[in-house]
């Protein structure tokens, strides 16, 4: 019988082999916390993490070997179902914990092609990518810096864009993974516009139709009318205006080191930030447990945790699932209300 809530299952993929992400996953699974839930992976992997979580967790975790995404409905609770990826690199589970290994990356790279593929067509409610090594993926000769970017292009979309959230704040970025030079000059008229856009057609798909968006500045105080730099009044303050003549509910900007605080206090239902650490920082900073990373403008739901591989904690049994967790909470609301 299906899930009554979630008519599809939900895709997780095992991240990194050497990191924290088989681990958390099936913890989760173990937890009875992902109804209709499976791992696109390596069974030898998910078999190790098993063992390392039933004995932390002291709980027997079978694994069962799915034939197709369907077959995770009808998988008893706490279970580790697996769909296996075709392909993958031998030896996985044999991979020490914690060291950087492309064929880690190469492995959490096929995993997250193999989901997308499942989510295009039609057959997982969404996406809940765990963990994955950015230096590992380049090892493997992948060109992508991390997660958002191979989404985007194995789904073939247009512009994406990352939000970090968890229940009291909201982030939306115009730039992630480039230097924070770059970041400075990817602050354009068109960036910033192309990203309120995407915030609005996020919010309205989560049921805030009219969401306040506040939009930070770049320069501290933003800008102080520029005197401190004159990004905002030729680009961020032209395109919040042409934003809201697209009936979006953009205002700002405002002065950075202020506007999350107000945001988190209710004045405001999103911050979009001009860059990777600027809007980062205030989300983490209330519990990197708390936070769900989503990737807002692909065709289908994708979320994360807010953490990375921890390869300090790899197969100690101690990471930590609860952002993982929220990530598969966000991902089913977000299926539901799509």
């Amino acid at each position: 019988m299906k899930h009554a809530t979630l008519p599809l299952p939900l895709a997780l993929t095992m991240g990194d082999a050497s990191g924290i992400g088989p681990e958390i996953v099936a913890m989760a699974l173990a937890r009875g916390a992902v109804p209709g839930g499976f791992v696109v992976g390596d069974v030898g992997v998910m078999r190790r993490a098993a063992v390392v979580v039933a004995a932390s967790e002291r709980v027997s975790l079978p694994v069962a070997v799915l034939e197709r995404a369907a077959d995770a409905l009808e998988v008893p609770p706490r279970c580790v179902a697996v769909l296996a990826t075709a392909g993958l690199p031998q030896g996985l589970s044999r991979l020490p914990y914690g060291r950087v290994d492309a064929r880690a990356g190469a492995a959490a790279a096929a995993c997250i092609r193999h989901a997308v593929a499942l989510a295009q067509g039609g057959e997982v409610a969404g996406i809940v990518t765990a963990p994955i090594h950015k230096e590992a993926l380049a090892a493997a000769g992948e060109p992508f810096p991390g997660h958002t970017e191979l989404l985007q292009a194995e789904a073939g979309a247009g512009p994406v864009r990352m939000m970090l959230a968890n229940d009291e704040l909201k982030t939306v970025l115009v730039s992630i993974h480039v230097s924070l030079r770059q970041a400075i000059e990817a602050v354009t008229l068109e960036a910033v516009l192309t990203t309120l856009r995407i915030a609005h057609a996020g919010a309205a798909r989560w049921g805030q139709p009219r969401a306040r968006i506040a939009v930070a500045g770049l320069n501290p105080h933003a800008g102080e009318g520029g005197l401190f730099g004159e990004e905002e009044l030729r680009f961020i303050a032209p395109a919040i205006e042409a934003a809201r003549r697209e009936g979006i509910n953009a205002q700002g900007p405002f002065a950075p080191d202020t506007v999350f605080m107000r945001a988190r206090r209710g004045e405001f239902d999103l911050v979009v930030a001009m860059y990777h650490d600027q809007g980062l920082i205030p989300v983490k900073y209330l519990g990197v447990e708390r936070g769900v990373n989503v990737t807002l403008g692909l065709p289908f739901v994708r979320t994360s945790p807010d953490h990375g591989t921890a390869f300090d904690l790899a197969g100690s049994g101690r990471a930590d699932p609860a952002s993982l967790i929220a990530a598969c909470a966000m991902a089913r609301r977000l299926s539901v209300a799509g």
